[in-house]
């Protein structure tokens, strides 16, 4: 049996009676969309994060492209962000008519390097955009300074960094708004898509509702222009009603993986992920870091076991993305992290027999180098 790097039937298999009563429930209702579920969820979600507004939508990419939308972003505008990202972070930005500038990452934790950011500030600079990636914030000090100082908004990308903290802040409670995914492999997924933004902002949150229904305020009448089609399914809201409240079990079961990883290919080759001091790691992904990454991947496989790499592909490389004139060279580490990172089973229900078999096989492998 192939060994991969994310399944849920497991969990599926261990929750299949609380899932199966939200279906039911939702079903029963008589009410579709935009219903008691969401509400619900929209409320629940809001107070994990101790914000008064979260307003769903329908995937995670969305939920930036909305986010920026509802801060008035768009052509003529910058948004500083990263390379090392899923493609959707840049996409969404591109979206709303925005440019994206990049800068580097940090060559330990693969996070923004913020120290960048004020040297890329331009008079259309309107956004920042940090990604909370892999599972750990971004050091957000001094890009609110810079915020601050230069009247900027900052956006927060948590799509993959639900309960992840920093000095004990949550992520998404930073800016004025903040976009997650609820895609499924993510720390807190549904069984489908799905996304949000948080905002301590009525107004943002306004907005953001009439995004997401057409630029309506009423059935319809349109009061807003540009107007999507972008609601949270209420049978989605509601298996993530259910999953929330067992995210914090979630994250203490990704951890316990990490641990064990850490301690399973301590003294080999591997670079093991770092975590930036003051962060509290969700895991979303364990990433690690050799050189020989394409051979170890490839000697992996013959071994039934597949895995991933979170990212092959810089998004400033990308052809969809030539048009911003970005050359191979101008984000060294980025280029050279795409080249060795690759990411190891990582999901709470990943049973400790498959996970000791991923470290066997992998120490063999780079034994064999």
């Amino acid at each position: 049996m192939t060994t991969l790097v994310w399944d849920y039937l497991r969990e599926y298999e261990n929750e299949r009676a609380d899932i199966h009563d939200a279906v039911e429930k939702v079903f029963r209702s008589g009410r579709l969309i935009l219903g008691e579920s969401v509400r619900g969820f929209e409320q629940e979600y809001a107070a994990y994060h101790g914000v008064p507004h979260c307003v769903s939508v329908d995937n995670g990419t969305n939920a930036i492209k909305l986010a920026l939308q509802a801060l008035g972003i768009g052509p003529g505008d910058e948004v500083i962000t990263v390379s090392n990202t899923a493609a959707p972070t840049v996409v969404a930005i591109d979206a709303v008519g925005a440019t994206p500038v990049f800068v580097d990452v940090d060559r330990d934790t693969y996070l923004m390097d913020v120290s960048q950011v004020a040297d890329a500030l331009t008079a259309r600079t309107r956004c920042l955009l940090p990604v909370h990636l892999y599972g750990q914030c971004v050091d957000l000090a001094p890009l609110r300074e810079l915020a601050e100082k230069h009247g900027l908004e900052v956006v927060e990308d948590c799509a993959q960094a639900h309960g992840a903290r920093r000095h004990g802040r949550l992520a998404g409670t930073t800016g004025r708004a903040a976009a997650f995914s609820f895609y499924p492999t993510k720390v807190l997924g549904a069984y489908g898509d799905g996304g949000a933004v948080t905002t301590v902002d009525e107004e943002v949150a306004r907005r953001l509702r009439q995004l997401r229904y057409y630029g309506m305020e009423e059935r319809y009448y349109v009061t807003r222009t540009p107007g999507h089609n972008s609601r949270l399914d209420e049978l989605q809201a509601e298996i993530l009603r259910r999953k929330l409240r067992r995210l914090d079990a979630y994250i203490d079961a990704r951890r316990a993986i990490a641990r064990r990883y850490a301690e399973g290919l301590a003294g080999t080759e591997l670079v093991l992920p770092t975590v930036l001091p003051g962060n509290e790691h969700v895991y979303y992904v364990y990433v690690v870091r050799h050189p020989r990454r394409d051979e170890i991947l490839a000697a992996l496989r013959e071994r039934d076991i597949s895995l991933n790499i979170s990212y092959p592909w810089p998004v400033h490389t990308m052809t969809g993305f030539a048009h911003l004139g970005y050359r191979t060279g101008s984000l060294p580490v980025t280029e050279a992290l795409a080249d060795e990172i690759f990411s190891l089973p990582m999901y709470p229900s990943l049973a400790e027999d498959v996970q000791d078999r991923v470290i066997e096989e992998l120490r063999k492998v780079l034994a064999a180098q």
